[in-house]
């Protein structure tokens, strides 16, 4: 019996758990949750618990196959990998390179290292390759950049020192190792104010719960930072040394007073005084933001900049317990990782990491050869019609995944098996730690990794330079090269393995911003952005009103109620064909679910598990009805990741694309779509 440590394969950044696996001639015996893991103490939650099914699981692709019949027919043949990768290439050379794409999401991120050499490709062979975080948490943290607030403080941190904490839009459902830490806070005697448009499963854990409309965020925030100046609860030394424009913005929020507020939010002035005032006064105060849900409507990132005045104002950043808490991809004070993505060869004129662009550049007819790793497209883009109609007109669509997904099914041409997570070299890092993830297992079947596929796939289209490097060591050893040891050297996978797989962040600070020197371009947090206003967006932070009340009355009233989005405990994003793959999840997760206030369902003559559909101009989606008080009236809500969801989300522009490349058009692209969207829903 061997055993080693690895990490959880579900991708819940930045809370990813350590596993320990327990093999015996070769094959996987056990799993179970690390013990010595810093970060996750040998728990696992219930998606960590079902990994043990991804192994050996008769769902699992194990040869490259090809399609044989139409598009979604469902009709395919086993092909060589020879055979595969020779029709990709050709595909590519015989159009221009621009009209090749990659897209790609978490699923090539659950060994970590194969991100970079993706974004390489795209670089070096001038193909098309965009930033998967524009469907993901990229456009909050577009917005709290614009303030300079991007890193923030560890869970650790928060228990050992926060005395009030505001869970806005967080559910923890995508960070579960948090929630020991959040329990550990209030034990200690934190109080603990959930704001979400519907009783999450973070719920139990709060002390009081704010239900506010979807897509008002930034009011209640601009209410929030009234109240605080007006009752003198600023703290203006700390404004006069780090901040910038904070008289304008003092001017600026003057009519945003609780009673505007409570008419846009649903929160009453009082609640928001009251929020306002344990905020300012709870001293050190910590605000734990979601990663994605809370921005997905079209003005997303105007909520990120609205919260990121609050600890400004407040003076709580640099210290212990304040400033911002985890959140998905959120930067914590430390060493980062090398960049090895060679953007400074990248050919301009691509296609940015825009999601209207992209979605116009299918329809347009643009793109001839589509690549997908780890992704199902269809259930993560807003307005998936106009995806699926581009798809329609891409001449060759390759998909690379462990398992079958609705994007494959209806319109690859070639499917490729992927290596799972103990079949090949990893790393992964929390906001504290970096992780090594032995290979485990020799790969199944056919089975190939993310880099082995992008190795040859240079090697045919004769790129130079995409992979100076003897093997996977060598090139995560390169990517490790930024993380320093105490002897200032650098980090390396052999060094890992020796410290038994993990390390301690180099140069890790558990708060953010010690130095007072913040993500803008004075070095200062600034209420009053002379970047933003020279770029043609509004120079004081904003709330327009919502894209939820729809473009017209005549709409609105069609389209009555509000569609909201989000994750639970027992799915994330649409692994694994949705959860369908795994059969602890599956029991789990039934089909889409539409939550639905008592007065909505009896309006419709809907009761709970009746089946309704769910439908605007976009799409339908046939849904199962939970009635339940935990959505207020006029909401419905779905956990994401459903396919069919998003044909009736909105694939308009959050910013135009020149806009979204205002912060770093690599990093951190504000090219989110919508995504909101106003439904009806009525018995089947």
């Amino acid at each position: 019996m061997t055993t080693i440590r690895t990490m959880c394969p579900m991708n819940c950044h930045p809370t990813y758990c350590g596993m320990r696996v327990e093999l015996h001639d070769g094959r996987v015996a056990r799993i179970d949750g690390d013990p010595e893991n810093p970060d996750s103490r040998g728990f696992l939650c219930v998606r960590g618990r079902a990994a043990h099914e991804i192994v050996e699981n008769p769902l699992r692709l194990s040869s490259p196959m090809r399609r044989v019949g139409p598009r979604g027919s469902g009709q395919w043949e086993p092909i060589s990998w020879a055979a595969a990768m020779s029709a990709i290439s050709e595909s590519i050379a015989v159009s221009e390179r621009r009209r090749a794409a990659i897209w790609f999401g978490h699923g090539v991120s659950v060994t970590g290292a194969a991100r970079p050499l993706l974004m390489r490709l795209g670089s070096l062979a001038g193909v098309q390759v965009w930033n998967p975080a524009i469907t993901c948490w990229a456009m909050g943290a577009y917005g709290l950049a614009l303030v300079g607030t991007l890193e923030t403080n560890t869970k650790e941190d928060m228990a050992a020192h926060s005395q009030s904490i505001i869970l806005w839009g967080a559910n923890l459902a995508s960070q579960p190792t948090t929630a020991p830490h959040l329990v550990a806070a209030r034990r200690r005697g934190a109080h603990v104010t959930l704001v979400d448009i519907r009783q999450t499963e973070a719920a139990r854990h709060a002390d009081e719960t704010i239900i506010i409309r979807p897509g008002t965020d930034a009011a209640l925030a601009l209410a929030l930072a009234h109240v605080i100046i007006a009752e003198g609860l600023a703290d203006e030394p700390f404004l006069a040394a780090n901040a910038i424009g904070y008289a304008e913005f003092a001017e600026h929020v003057r009519p945003h007073s609780p009673e505007w507020a409570a008419g846009i939010t649903g929160v009453g002035a009082e609640d928001i005084r009251r929020l306002a005032r344990r905020y300012a006064t709870a001293k050190p105060a910590m605000i734990v933001l979601g990663g994605s849900s809370i921005f997905k409507h079209a003005r997303g990132w105007e909520a990120g900049r609205a919260i990121a005045c609050l600890p400004t104002l407040t003076g709580q950043l640099g210290m212990a317990g304040g400033g911002f808490g985890p959140r998905h991809r959120g930067l914590t004070r430390g060493d980062g990782f090398a960049s090895l993505e060679a953007y400074e060869r990248k050919p301009a004129g691509m296609i940015p990491s825009h999601m209207p662009s992209i979605a116009a550049a299918f329809e347009g007819g643009q793109l001839d050869t589509l690549l997908i790793f780890g992704s199902n497209m269809l259930s993560s883009f807003a307005d998936a019609g106009a995806i699926e109609r581009g798809l329609q007109k891409t001449r060759l669509v390759v998909v690379h995944d462990i398992f079958m997904n609705e994007t494959a099914r209806r319109y690859a041409d070639i499917v490729l098996p992927g290596t799972i997570w103990l079949e090949e070299l990893g790393i992964k890092d929390t906001a504290t730690h970096i992780y090594l993830m032995e290979q485990a297992l020799e790969p199944a079947g056919e089975c190939r990794s993310v880099r082995s596929i992008v190795r040859e796939l240079g090697e045919r289209l004769a790129v130079d330079d995409l992979f100076p490097w003897a093997d996977d060591e060598g090139y995560i050893d390169a990517w490790l090269a930024a993380q320093r040891d105490e002897a200032g050297q650098p980090l390396t996978v052999a060094k890992l393995r020796a410290q038994g797989g993990l390390a301690e962040r180099g140069h890790l600070s558990p708060i953010a911003y010690p130095d007072l020197r913040f993500h803008t371009p004075s070095g200062k947090l600034e209420l009053l952005s002379a970047r933003a206003a020279g770029a043609g967006l509004a120079g004081l932070p904003s709330y327009t009103p919502s894209a939820f009340d729809g473009p017209t009355p005549e709409e609105a009233a069609r389209h009555p109620l509000q569609l909201g989005q989000g994750r639970t405990l027992s799915a994330f994003h649409s692994f694994y064909d949705d959860g369908r793959a795994l059969p602890s999840l599956a029991k789990l997760n039934h089909g889409p679910e539409l939550w639905i206030s008592p007065a909505d369902a009896q309006a419709r003559g809907i009761v709970g598990g009746a089946r309704a559909l769910l439908h605007n101009d976009g799409g339908q989606l046939e849904v199962v009805a939970r009635v339940t008080e935990a959505v207020p009236i006029g909401v419905v809500w779905m956990r994401d990741g459903h396919y069919g969801m998003n044909h009736l989300t909105s694939g308009g522009s959050s910013l135009d694309a020149t806009l979204s490349g205002l912060i770093s058009p690599t990093a951190l692209p504000g090219g989110q779509a919508g995504y909101h969207a106003r439904v009806e829903v009525r018995l089947l």
